[in-house]
Parts: C-alpha cells; structure tokens; sequence
C-alpha cells in the first residue's frame, strides 16, 4: 500500500513538474516574440542582427556552406510536407493512432499558416545583403525557423511520450534540439533572415506546438470520454 501510494505521489509530482515547465516555455515564447515584434516593427536595423551576420560571416567556407544548404532543407515546405504525409500514414496504418495521426496535419499546416499571417502584418523586408540560396516573401518570422520548431517540436513530444529507455529518449530530444537551432542558424549564414527573424520563429513555433498538443490532447480526452458514456449507455437492458 506504501509502495503505491509513494510511485502514486512520484507521477504526480513529475505530472507536475513536466506542466509547469511546458507552461513556463509557452510564456517564455510569448514574451520573447512580442518583444522582439516591438524591436522590429520601427523597420530600423539593429545591431544585434548585424553582429549575428557578422559573426556567421567568419565562420563561412565552401564546405560548410553546401552542408548548411542540406539542413535548411529539411525545415523547407516541400521536405515537411513528404515526412508529414509519411508519419500520418505510420499512424494510421502502421501504429493506429489517430489521434497522433491528426497531430501532424493540424500542428504543420497551422504553423505553415500562422507563419504567412504574421509575415503580412510585420511586412518586414529580406536583408539587403547577398542571399547565398534563392528566397522570396517577406521575413518576419522566419517560417523555417518557425516551421522546424513546431514539426520538430512535435518529434520532441513524440518521443518523450514513447520512447521508454531514458537514455534513447534523451539522445533523440538532444539530437531533435540541435537540429531546430541549427536550421535556425542556417538562415543566418545563408543571410536570408535577420537573427530577430530567426529568433521569433523559434518563439511562436515553439509556443504554437505547445498550445496545439494541450488542446488536441483535451479535444482526444473529451472524444473518449464521451464515447464510453455512449458505450456503457448501450450496454444498460431496456426496461
């Protein structure tokens, strides 16, 4: 009985924990892109974003720069929207699970639009100085900054739920970590956006996953709930 109610008191601390912490993110992200639309919004260049084109532009060589094109790839529409179709049908044929099968549509086609919505209202011009890849549309935020962060983002979360060795489980979340502030930095050494831009889309990527699993998990734990009402509702005699 004190074994149990002790690994009870565990899970809800950890429960506990894990929620505070997935909150405190959200909050983080908010204030971080709200203030960095206000820094942005005057259309003035900051320092910030030079020394970070700077700091990328001594670091540049040839090899690098066609391994950075490779990982800016897999952040691009075209690269999410092929693994996006092949982890919906992994979970509906392979895993059936619906639920995570409806994830990955909602979470990359609504930060896939979000990210355009917010590129019109900020209708921030790409820098000035030479591209290193060809790019289009305005730059504030970046949308692949912002899209790593929410697909990605969303490995993240499938992981952690899944993955039951530890050590598995904290290799991948690192490896998935470093992948989005990579493609992130990327953007930066290919001076297709302003450090500012790269750092918003990271914020509102990473709150939009956020707020998008906490209310498809309410949304599949209402479905379910109300399903068995209905379930037991048939199983009562008919008097």
């Amino acid at each position: 009985m004190k074994k149990t109610f002790r690994k009870f008191l565990a899970t809800t601390a950890l429960f506990t924990v894990e929620l505070v912490v997935i909150w405190a993110v959200f909050l983080v992200c908010l204030i971080l892109f709200f203030w960095l639309a206000k820094e942005v919004l005057p259309g003035r260049e900051l320092k910030f974003d030079s020394r970070a084109f700077a700091w990328a532009d001594e670091r540049a060589n040839p090899s690098l720069t066609e391994f950075i094109k490779g990982v800016t790839f897999l952040a691009s529409r075209n690269f999410i929207s092929g693994a996006g179709l092949m982890m919906i049908g992994y979970f509906l044929f392979v895993k059936k699970h619906k639920w995570y099968s409806l994830k990955v549509p909602v979470i990359a086609v609504g930060s896939i639009s979000l990210n355009l919505l917010l590129k019109y209202l900020f209708n921030r011009p790409r820098p000035l100085v030479p591209h290193l890849v060809d790019s289009y549309g305005l730059s504030f935020p970046s949308g692949h900054a912002m899209i790593s962060a929410s697909f990605y983002g969303l490995l993240i979360y499938l992981v952690w739920k899944n993955v039951e060795e530890s050590h598995w489980r904290f290799l991948l979340v690192t490896l998935l970590v470093l992948l989005i502030l990579f493609i992130g930095f990327s953007r930066v050494y290919l001076h297709v956006h302003y450090a500012t831009d790269v750092l918003a889309g990271l914020a509102a990527g990473l709150g939009w996953v956020i707020l998008a699993i906490f209310l498809l998990n309410r949304m599949e734990k209402f479905s379910k709930r109300n399903l068995n009402q209905v379930v037991k509702g048939e199983e009562q005699p008919i008097v």
